[in-house]
């Protein structure tokens, strides 16, 4: 949910940047969504052309990973989420988690300690810059 700064003044670009963001129950849930959905489909489709080109599936595998890493770079834009490169950064500790969790379910990939525990940490440093109380 945005909520609008008091009379910001000046061109369009400046009043929109203050433009306020304010976390809710609803946002969180989207911000959690959309993230899964970008994960689902940056680490499915790069398996998917992993799967064609490293372990020898049809070729059309490739393809339809290709495009499915083409929706992914769609997907942030969805986010209600202001900062691009917050966005990204977050989304990579995210990513993280992911990736050994698909490697566990689709490749029966056992993590070790250090991947659970690198992942922890990378999902609480994303926490911590993702819900950061922040003044614009």
């Amino acid at each position: 949910m945005e909520v609008p700064a008091p009379d910001a003044g000046g061109s369009a670009a400046s009043r929109k940047n203050a433009v306020q963001f304010a976390w809710t129950p609803l946002v969180v849930l989207k911000v959690a969504a959309l993230f899964m959905l970008t994960g689902l489909a940056e680490v499915g489709g790069g398996w998917l052309v992993w799967q064609s080109v490293r372990e020898g599936k049809p070729r059309w595998w490739a393809a339809a990973g290709s495009l499915m890493l083409v929706v992914y770079g769609f997907i942030p834009t969805l986010q209600p989420l202001p900062d691009f490169g917050r966005l990204y950064a977050v989304y990579g500790g995210m990513f993280i988690a992911m990736s050994y969790c698909w490697g566990y379910i689709f490749d029966g990939m056992k993590p070790d300690l250090g991947d659970i525990i690198g992942s922890i940490m990378a999902v609480v440093g994303a926490c911590i810059a993702l819900f950061w109380p922040r003044s614009r």
